[in-house]
Parts: C-alpha cells; structure tokens; sequence
C-alpha cells in the first residue's frame, strides 16, 4: 500500500531536523523549542497533550505529525483501546476527509504495537 515504515520515518525525520537546525535562524529555533515545550507536563500531563497532538493531526491531516503523536501516545502509555478512542474523536470532528488519515495511523498503531495489531 506504500506506506512508510517507522524506521523511515524517523531516519527522514531527525536528517530534516538537522537541517532545519543548521539554518542557525533564531526565529526557527524558538519555534522548535516552544513545539518541545509544548509537550510537557503542565496544567495538563504531557501524556494528555500526546492525545491532543494526535487528534490535531489527524483532523489537520498530517501523516508525519500522526506518526510522530502516535509514536508518542505509545511511549507516554497508553493502550491501543486508547489511542483508538482518541482517533474516533478526530474522525468525528474532521468528518469522512480524515478516513485516508486513519488508515494511515492503523498501519502506523499495527507497526508501533505489533502483539496487538489488529484487534
């Protein structure tokens, strides 16, 4: 189906960063420091903002940033009924444009929790 393995995705993404970095541009550094900060704990657990950041990109329909935030929701715990839950409300609140995005994530949730793929 031509979807990205994770491995790829993080190979391709850290190489991107590091260019963007090397443009040594103080306005592009700021903006990536407060995109890291944003995930940490705060009045709301960085785990919470995780889920956030997903159903943001789902409803926003970014494949890196759903991978990414999936990747994250992983890591930060929480379990596949979960993360499942959290993609319905993106569904629902970006409507049937988000579905090509959603299977993208299943792919993505099936490599990332493989003892658990499809169920």
């Amino acid at each position: 189906m031509g979807h990205r393995t994770m491995e790829a995705f993080r190979v391709e993404r850290e190489a991107g960063n590091e260019k963007i970095l090397a443009s040594d541009h103080l306005g592009i550094k700021r903006f990536m420091r407060l995109d890291g900060a944003t995930y940490e704990n705060g009045a709301l657990s960085g785990k919470t903002k995780e889920m956030l950041g997903l159903v943001a990109s789902m409803v926003l329909r970014c494949n890196d940033c759903i991978d990414y935030h999936l990747e994250n929701c992983v890591k930060a715990g929480y379990s596949r009924d979960e993360i499942v839950d959290g993609i319905n409300v993106a569904l629902v609140v970006g409507g049937s444009i988000v579905i090509p995005h959603l299977r993208h994530a299943m792919f993505t949730l099936d490599e990332l929790s493989p003892t658990s793929a499809g169920t």
